[in-house]
């Protein structure tokens, strides 16, 4: 492939910049000539893209929430493709985000520019039609849940299947033992139990007060926030109040394979606390107006990824007003040591790393990328 080609990243939220920066990193692994600039985070930076606009000044979730920002969104969409037409890039990879990253799509097709996308659009949850779409702007898409492959290919459409990303956070790292933990952090020996309020103002807002209600109800254990890096302390601090609970950030993944159990809003961050192993209790909470109406338009059984590739409820899910303290109180504990689901929980996250390949996701996206962009330059 002719040197220096440059690429167009778009990742809008804190999952997107994680594996779009180990994406980053396998190609430049593979081909260090190569330019990579556009929109993402503090990872993708660290790994050599050159970001210009920060994923939390587009975290925009729920429809009511999309819907009061929507003049700010299109001025973003306008925005980028300025940028992009300005950087002129050779392709325009994009990382999930599918509600701003498909308009871009169809925006770059008509410029001649060519579109990969990592981490499908889960557009078998709703907006099915979408795959109209994506079938005519997007020239290779990387699947990363093992379901998606045959999913698209009933929909007319070939693409790749690359494993999870989240396999190889998971297997590189050097487990961290609870002792360790506890020591690193200068806490005391009473067990923790991590809380995951989301990487969204949104979502914060509305989980975190139930779960802080658990510091009273287990004082046997010690409770510990992750906090999101894109989102400041005063955030968190002035919902914790009185309540005397320790924030940490950047350490999310040795905070869950230290913990006992864990609360999590859903996203991308169940299936990071199955993979290490932490039994959990999954919640979430939206906007009266927006889960409404995405009641009416989702087709799935279930939020988190964790069921929903296993295709059954391997982990409780609190959702709406089901999201309460004696609710979260009663599945906290069990799935506590000695709690009556924590076995099954523990024995069904072993089978879901089984389902989710082999590892490698990010070196074989890579590699499948380049390559197709070759045969092109060739064609």
């Amino acid at each position: 492939m002719p040197e220096g080609k440059k690429f167009f990243f778009i990742a809008g939220e804190a999952s997107g910049d994680l594996h779009a920066s180990n994406l980053a990193m396998a190609l430049l692994k593979q081909d260090p000539s190569l330019h990579l600039v556009g929109w993402g985070g503090d990872l993708m930076q660290r790994e050599g893209v050159k970001i210009s606009t920060h994923f939390k000044d587009l975290a925009f979730m729920g429809f009511w929430e999309v819907l009061k920002n929507i003049r700010t969104i299109f001025k973003n969409i306008q925005r980028c493709k300025d940028e992009i037409l300005s950087e002129r890039p050779d392709a325009l990879i994009l990382i999930d985000y599918p509600g701003f990253n498909l308009r871009i799509a169809a925006w770059a097709k008509q410029q001649g520019i060519p579109v990969y996308y990592y981490i499908a659009p889960q557009i078998w949850a709703w907006k099915e039609n979408r795959v109209h779409k994506i079938k005519r702007d997007v020239t290779e898409l990387y699947a990363v849940l093992p379901f998606e492959k045959d999913f698209y290919a009933r929909k007319g459409m070939d693409v790749q299947f690359v494993g999870h990303p989240l396999l190889d956070e998971v297997n590189k790292r050097k487990r961290v033992s609870p002792e360790e933990f506890r020591k690193r952090y200068f806490l005391d020996n009473r067990p923790i139990i991590a809380l995951l309020p989301g990487s969204r103002k949104q979502e914060i807002t509305r989980m975190l007060n139930v779960m802080l209600e658990m510091k009273y109800k287990f004082p046997e254990h010690q409770f510990i926030i992750a906090g999101a890096p894109s989102l400041p302390e005063n955030l968190y601090k002035e919902i914790i109040g009185k309540h005397k609970v320790s924030l940490f950030y950047n350490v999310t993944y040795d905070l869950l394979e230290a913990s006992e159990a864990a609360l999590v809003t859903s996203g991308t961050a169940t299936l990071e606390t199955a993979l290490l192993g932490t039994p959990q209790v999954v919640c979430y909470k939206a906007n009266a107006i927006s889960f409404a109406i995405a009641k009416r338009l989702v087709k799935i059984k279930f939020i988190s990824l964790v069921n929903l590739l296993l295709n059954r409820e391997a982990v409780r899910e609190l959702i709406q007003d089901e999201w309460n303290v004696s609710q979260a109180e009663e599945e906290l504990r069990a799935v506590l040591v000695g709690g009556s689901k924590r076995e099954s929980v523990l024995k069904s996250y072993a089978e879901l790393k089984t389902s989710l390949g082999n590892g490698g996701a990010s070196e074989l996206t890579a590699s499948l990328l380049l390559k197709n962009i070759e045969g092109q330059s060739k064609a």
